[in-house]
C-alpha cells in the first residue's frame, strides 16, 4: 500500500482566505496549499492593505470587517478563477475605494458576466475595460444594501459562492434565487466554510438567504484537495496498485471525493473511512456511462485513463468543463485522438473508445489538470511528453516529482 500525502484543497484555501479577511480577528490557516494561484490570492489581499502572514504550514490573516486597508490598488489576479472572481465581490462590500483588477490571457477570457451583472444589480459601480463580463475591471466602491437576487450559475458555481460570502458584508443581507447550478457540491463546501466562520445561510431549494452582520475569526484546517487526489487514486485504479490518501474521508468537505465512486463502478475496490479513503485495483477497469456534472474537475482524470477500459466510458453533462483554463473536453479529446484513440464528442458530452494508446505529446493548453490527467496515462504509455509541464503551478507545483516517486516502484505489466 502506498500513502500519498496530497496537498491542501485549493478550493479551500482561496475560501478561507476570503472569510479570514472579511472576519472579525486574526485567522490562523493551517496546512493552505502553496501554488500559484493561492499565492496569487494571498499576494492581492496584501496589495489591498490586509496583513497577511505566510509560514510553511500556516498562514495568519488580520481581518477588516469594514474592508481593504487600501483606498486605492490595483490588483493582478493571474490565472487564479477564485482570486478574479473573488476579491472584486469583497472589494465591493467596502465603504469606500478603488480598485482595478486585472488577469492573465487566459483568465481575461474567462467569463464573469453572471457575477457582474448580480453585482451591479446590488448597486455597485463596477466597470470593464475591455470586453464586457470580463477582465480587467474597476471597482469603485460605496457599501452594498443588499436584498433580492436572481443569479445563474450554471456556468460556474463561483458565481454563487462569491455572493454567498458577501451576503454577511452587506447592511440586510441578501437572498439569492438560482436559476441554474453547477459543481452543487462546490457550494455545500461554501455553506460548510460559512457556518465555521460563524455564519449560518438558510437554503430552501435553490433559494439561499445570507444574513448580514459579518465573520468571525477562526482557526481552520485545510483538508487535502480531493481533485489532486483523483490522479493518484486513478493511478491505483489503472496499474494495480493500492492508495491511501489522509485526511479525505467520511467528513470530507470536497465533493471531488466522489471520484473514487467512479472508480468503484470501474470495477476499483474503494474504502473511505473516517480520516482516509483507499482504493485498490482489481485487475480491471470496465466501460462506463456517469453523469460528472457534480465533480467535473475530475472529468479529464477519467478521460485519461478511459481507453484503458474494457468497453466505451461515456462522460456526460460536463458541459461547463468547455469554460475552464481551457476547453477541456476538446483538449482532452484532441489528445486522445493523437494517442491513437476513436472519441466522440457533442456539446457536453465525450465518448471514449477503448484501445491501445501511443506515445505523443500531449497539448496541455496550458492547463494544470491536463497535464496531471495525461501522466496518469503515462503510467501504461511510457514516452508521453508535455508542450508546458511546468503550468503544474497553478495547484500543485511538486507534482511532477511526486508523481514520479509514485511510480518508481510500479509492478511490471
Amino acid at each position: 500500500m502506498t500513502v500519498i500525502d496530497i496537498p491542501g484543497s485549493k478550493s479551500v484555501t482561496a475560501r478561507a482566505l476570503f472569510l479570514a479577511a472579511a472576519a472579525e480577528g486574526t485567522t490562523t490557516l493551517l496546512r493552505p496549499l502553496r501554488s500559484d494561484d493561492t499565492e496569487g490570492f494571498a499576494e492581492g489581499l496584501k496589495n489591498l492593505g490586509y496583513a497577511v502572514g505566510q509560514e510553511a504550514d500556516r498562514w495568519r490573516v488580520q481581518g477588516r470587517p469594514a474592508g481593504p486597508a487600501a483606498g486605492d490598488a490595483d490588483v493582478y489576479c493571474r490565472d487564479g478563477a477564485t482570486t478574479a472572481r473573488f476579491l472584486p465581490t469583497l472589494v465591493a462590500a467596502a465603504a469606500s475605494g478603488t480598485y482595478r483588477f486585472d488577469a492573465s490571457a487566459q483568465m481575461r477570457r474567462r467569463p464573469l458576466a453572471p457575477l457582474t451583472r448580480a453585482l451591479t444589480a446590488l448597486g455597485v459601480d463596477l466597470r470593464h475595460g475591455g470586453a464586457e463580463g470580463h477582465h480587467p475591471l474597476t471597482v469603485r466602491a460605496a457599501g452594498i444594501e443588499g436584498g433580492d437576487l436572481t443569479l445563474d450559475a450554471g456556468e460556474s458555481s463561483q458565481y454563487l459562492t462569491a455572493l454567498l460570502m458577501l451576503g454577511p458584508l452587506t447592511a440586510k443581507g441578501l437572498r439569492i434565487e438560482v436559476t441554474e447550478l453547477v459543481s452543487a457540491p462546490y457550494v455545500e463546501i461554501t455553506l460548510a466554510m460559512m457556518r465555521d466562520f460563524g455564519v449560518e445561510v438558510l437554503r430552501e431549494g435553490n433559494t439561499f438567504t445570507v444574513p448580514p452582520g459579518g465573520y468571525r475569526a477562526t482557526a481552520y484546517a485545510v483538508e487535502p484537495d480531493a481533485s489532486t487526489a483523483s490522479y493518484f487514486f486513478a493511478a491505483a485504479a489503472l496499474t494495480g496498485r493500492e492508495v491511501t490518501v489522509p485526511g479525505l474521508g467520511a467528513g470530507a468537505l470536497q465533493g471531488d471525493l466522489r471520484f473514487v465512486d467512479v472508480l468503484r463502478d470501474m470495477g476499483a475496490e474503494v474504502s473511505v473511512g473516517a480520516d482516509a479513503t483507499t482504493v485498490r485495483s482489481t485487475g480491471r477497469l470496465r466501460g462506463i456511462t456517469v453523469n460528472m456534472r457534480d465533480i467535473s474537475d475530475t472529468m479529464p482524470t477519467l478521460a485519461a485513463i478511459a481507453p484503458y477500459a474494457d468497453g466505451p466510458v461515456r462522460i456526460e453533462d460536463v458541459a461547463n468543463t468547455r469554460v475552464k483554463e481551457c476547453d477541456r473536453l476538446e483538449a482532452c479529446a484532441e489528445n486522445l485522438r493523437a494517442m491513437g484513440i476513436t472519441v466522440n464528442t457533442g456539446p457536453d458530452w465525450i465518448e471514449i473508445h477503448p484501445g491501445t494508446p501511443k506515445p505523443t505529446e500531449i497539448a496541455t493548453h496550458g492547463d494544470h489538470r491536463i497535464v496531471m490527467s495525461f501522466a496518469v496515462a503515462g503510467l501504461r504509455t511510457p514516452g508521453l511528453t508535455y508542450d508546458d509541464p511546468g503550468c503544474v503551478r497553478k495547484t500543485f507545483p511538486r507534482f511532477h516529482e511526486v508523481f514520479a516517486d509514485f511510480a518508481h516502484d510500479l509492478p511490471e505489466r
